[in-house]
């Protein structure tokens, strides 16, 4: 075999390595939040605030003053996966409070775009909210557009790190807190998008936001 042939092959088996590393990398799931800058998200913010005024980065852990009302989200779209957020409310105050997780999430940008909205709401975290044409087949309990869960909330006392899941799979999504499933909806009229926590009143923090595709 010629010497250039070699190196033709060898610079394929090294892509596919590559490639399968990668793709066995991503299988087992990724950080979305890297510990240190906003690399892979975006934001979008009412009145067209400047983000740094509401996001910032300290010590590995995310803080969002909750003002005003918008969002960051991811850069990439998603489908069927479960995204585990560990975060914690600073204080409890009227609309100081309040933050979410918004699934499957469509441009444009805007407060709010077509998604779904887990609810992070203290005290009312497994709540869903449905936004900008988002429907499910559950019955709306909750004025014309939300599925309030059924259950006494499982979050942990203000001041103490929760774990917030959002399992998307198909046309479901399910929210888990702490480990309890609070509410399932199905039929979802939208299947994959970006996702997006919250800036709506919670002075609050965030110290992981990690994916894990489904199988």
């Amino acid at each position: 075999m010629k010497a250039t042939a070699k190196l033709f092959f060898a610079i394929i088996f090294s892509c596919l390595a590559l490639a399968f590393a990668v793709n066995a990398q991503d299988s087992k799931g990724v950080e979305l939040f890297n510990g240190s800058d906003f690399s892979g998200w975006t934001f979008f913010m009412r009145s067209n605030s400047a983000p740094e005024t509401t996001w910032s980065i300290s010590n590995g852990i995310i803080h969002c003053t909750g003002r005003p009302a918008g969002y960051m989200r991811t850069e990439k779209s998603f489908h069927d996966y479960k995204l585990t957020v560990e975060w914690r409310f600073l204080s409890v105050a009227p609309y100081k409070d309040n933050t979410g997780v918004l699934a499957h999430m469509q441009l444009p940008d805007k407060v709010w775009p077509k998604c779904f909205e887990c609810q992070g709401l203290h005290n009312h975290q497994g709540d869903f909210w449905l936004w900008g044409g988002a429907d499910c087949a559950e019955p709306k309990n909750m004025k014309k557009n939300g599925v309030a869960m059924l259950q006494p909330s499982n979050e942990n006392p203000v001041g103490e790190w929760n774990t917030f899941q959002t399992v998307c799979s198909g046309d479901t999504i399910e929210i888990i807190v702490n480990g309890k499933s609070m509410n399932k909806i199905t039929g979802c009229n939208v299947s994959s998008g970006f996702i997006g926590i919250q800036s709506e009143g919670a002075d609050m923090e965030v110290r992981k936001i990690f994916l894990e595709p489904l199988k």
